[in-house]
Parts: structure tokens; C-alpha cells; sequence
């Protein structure tokens, strides 16, 4: 059979005995980002949107989905709200990526790789996504830090890191 997960090495290697509880990241940004409106609003953010009016039209969702969801994913810190005014109207509020949002493109990539290979019609996606150097089709992929690729089997998974968040 082959094994398609990670090793879990020294004290975590019988997971029968530890739970990650509250402490797991994936369950923390699940926590952010986890909602549908939540990922296409980040969608839409990476595609350019930043009017309240515009996320709430291209995501397709309420006025009130729309403020909850921004100002949820503002509290957080992926967005923040930036003032503006057209002339002869109120200041008005638009919505740019934070740093901590930015960093979120690989998920976002990822997600869009993955549904466009397993749930577009015929694998393809309805969006082709290129670099603008050299027109390469952009993907996320997993690497290691020093740039390898990396598959499930070849990740290793142990207490405490001293190379976590590199």
C-alpha cells in the first residue's frame, strides 16, 4: 500500500496519546477564512476589488453577508479599510490586502488548482493564471524551504520547530 500522509516522529508518533486541540493552525485560519463568502471575498481582493458595493455584487451575497464578512477579515488583519471620496460624496471606505493577507495567494492558488483540476468541466479552469515576466502558468505547489518540491510522504512532523513560520 502506498502511504500518502506525513510521519509523525518521537512523542508524537502514537497519536492516541496527544491532541492538537485549540493550538492547530489549520482549525485557527478555518477560523478566519473558513466561511464560502469569507474565500471569495479574498477571491475578489486578489483580483482587484476593494468597494464594498463591488465585493457584495461579485461574490454574489447580501449587504449584510458583505459587512460581516469584511469586517470580520478586517478584525482579523487581511484587510484593511482605506479611506476615500469621490467627488461631491461622504468618505467612503475601500478594502486593501494587509501583508497577512497577501500571504493567504498560495491557499487561494491552491484552491483554485485544486477545483479547476477535480470540479471544472474537463479539468480546466475557467481562468488561465500566468506570470507576467514570462507567461509560465502560476500554481501552488508544496516546497521545502530551501526551494524543493515536497510531497506528503517526505514531510516529517514533529513537536515544536525551530524552523516554524520560516
Amino acid at each position: 500500500m502506498t502511504q500518502n500522509s506525513a510521519t509523525f516522529e518521537d512523542r508524537l508518533a502514537d497519536r492516541s496519546t496527544w491532541r492538537i486541540g485549540d493550538n492547530c493552525p489549520i482549525a485557527k485560519a478555518l477560523d478566519v477564512v473558513g466561511t464560502r463568502s469569507a474565500m471569495l471575498i479574498l477571491r475578489e481582493a486578489f483580483y482587484g476589488t476593494t468597494r464594498f458595493d463591488d465585493f457584495a455584487r461579485r461574490v454574489e451575497i447580501t449587504e449584510a453577508v458583505a459587512s460581516a464578512r469584511l469586517r470580520e477579515l478586517t478584525a482579523a488583519g487581511i484587510l484593511t479599510r482605506v479611506p476615500y471620496q469621490d467627488p461631491g460624496q461622504r468618505t467612503r471606505y475601500e478594502y486593501q490586502l494587509t501583508r497577512m493577507g497577501r500571504d493567504l495567494a498560495p491557499a487561494v492558488i491552491g484552491l483554485y488548482d485544486w477545483g479547476a483540476r477535480y470540479l471544472s468541466p474537463g479539468g480546466r479552469a475557467p481562468l488561465l493564471l500566468t506570470h507576467q515576466e514570462c507567461g509560465a502558468p502560476v500554481q501552488s505547489e508544496l516546497i521545502c524551504h530551501d526551494g524543493h518540491p515536497v510531497t506528503m510522504p517526505e514531510v516529517i512532523i514533529r513537536a515544536g520547530s525551530k524552523h516554524a513560520n520560516q
